[in-house]
């Protein structure tokens, strides 16, 4: 391979000129593009698989963690799941080309918004090949070319899936450059990327708050981030106890391991005697370590089972495990204080039937999500309808949330007049 530098603008350069050609691609072409790729995928199963026994070997020869080693598999499960994913993809409306806002001036031209791509995204992620596929239909679909750089212990698989989205793209007359899996595991090529302004419009982290903090540190490019969801449940004194329970147990519990599981839980002291010690013997049942406030240790300790006294850092913590920090606050303001200095901005639930408490709570708690009796689990592109996201963004810039389709584009403005000139 030629040197690494030349490699990466060579593949910026392409990444532009596929850029403006994708540009000109209607909604018809792109969607035909997407179950052009589907049904290679469908075809290439044998080959997918081969390559992701390689990669399994690598891992497991170098002490891969199991937990890593099942993110990094490729079932004929999670196969099937690319294709769907790739099919529900082009089922949604595209975004680009809708023009909204369109008003008439007092001068007589019409000013309105045109929703157009943001041109070419570099995405950065781990393990997880299947994020190959998802990120390259959500960019094909808004009009982005995209550059993307997967982890070193998926390289056979990720380069076997884009084998199979160049072959695709080429049957519909589009670009093979429009999806780029970097071909290096050389970690530098991600210094490369985040710095090359001249062909990347934003870049797109999906991984460890190491791998973001540095991407965040070193980019010259725009970034679409969140560093950890430090998310919170705050059950009110005027909850339905039967519905806090719920919605507590199933924040934590669902899964551990995602940005959106619930990391502290906040309890008015109104209720907490009464809603405490249920929810503790459940989550002690089910294996998940409590660490509390004096207040929450004195109630979980009294139904006789274990909480450790939680420490500042608790308050800080993403866990991605079975753990939970837990804190009695007074009333909806404690809880809030308590927001405003821990969260990490990604997503709080209140559980309260007081209307007024729930609509102060959505008004002033400033995350890019904030749920009234609902869990936290739902902070999610699929669940809000947006078919499939490429990260969640807790910036307040440009995307915030879950991001999908409209995410990836932009706005510009356009005017509409007939021989107007200003007077």
């Amino acid at each position: 391979m030629e040197d690494l530098n030349s490699y990466m603008q060579n593949v910026g350069i392409k990444a532009r000129a596929a850029a403006l050609a994708l540009g000109r691609a209607g909604t018809d072409t792109k969607n035909k593009a997407l179950l052009a790729i589907a049904g290679v995928l469908d075809q290439r199963r044998q080959a997918l698989a081969e390559a992701n026994e390689l990669d399994l070997e690598h891992g497991r020869n170098n002490g891969l963690e199991a937990a890593l080693l099942d993110r990094l598999e490729l079932t004929p499960a999670r196969i099937d799941g690319m294709i769907e994913g790739l099919e529900q993809v082009a089922a949604l409306p595209d975004p680009v080309g809708e023009i909204t806002d369109m008003n008439y001036r007092p001068s007589g031209i019409q000013v309105g918004k045109m929703r157009v791509p943001l041109g070419v995204v570099g995405i950065i992620y781990e393990s997880r090949p299947n994020v190959t596929v998802e990120a390259a239909s959500l960019c094909l679909k808004s009009g982005n070319a995209t550059i993307l750089r997967g982890g070193s212990e998926a390289i056979h698989s990720n380069q076997a899936i884009a084998a199979c989205i160049a072959s695709a793209l080429e049957t519909v007359g589009l670009p093979v450059e429009a999806v780029q899996v970097i071909e290096t595991t050389d970690r530098a090529a991600v210094g490369h990327l985040v710095t090359m302004e001249e062909y990347v419009d934003v870049i797109v982290p999906r991984g460890g708050k190491g791998l973001i903090e540095r991407i965040s540190a070193e980019a010259r490019v725009p970034v679409i981030k969140h560093l950890h969801g430090v998310c919170h449940v705050y059950i009110d004194d005027e909850a339905d106890l039967d519905k806090a329970h719920n919605i507590a147990l199933n924040a934590k519990t669902h899964r551990y391991g995602v940005c959106n599981a619930m990391e502290t839980l906040l309890v008015a002291a109104g209720v907490a005697d009464k809603v405490l010690p249920g929810l503790a013997r459940v989550y002690a049942e089910k294996g998940v370590e409590m660490r509390g406030c004096d207040r929450a240790r004195v109630l979980i300790e009294g139904a006789g089972l274990d909480c450790q006294a939680a420490t500042e850092a608790d308050w800080h913590e993403e866990y991605l495990a079975p753990v939970l920090a837990i804190r009695v606050v007074d009333d909806v303001d404690g809880a809030m204080d308590h927001l405003n200095r821990y969260s990490s901005r990604h997503t709080e639930a209140i559980v309260t039937e007081n209307y007024s408490t729930g609509r102060r709570f959505i008004n002033e708690v400033d995350s890019s999500s904030v749920m009234i009796n609902a869990s936290t689990r739902f902070a999610d592109g699929f669940e809000y309808g947006l078919g499939a996201e490429i990260g969640i963004s807790t910036d307040k810039i440009h995307a915030r949330g879950p991001v999908g389709l409209e995410g990836l584009t932009s706005q510009k403005y356009i005017v509409l007049g007939d021989g107007h000139i200003r007077e």
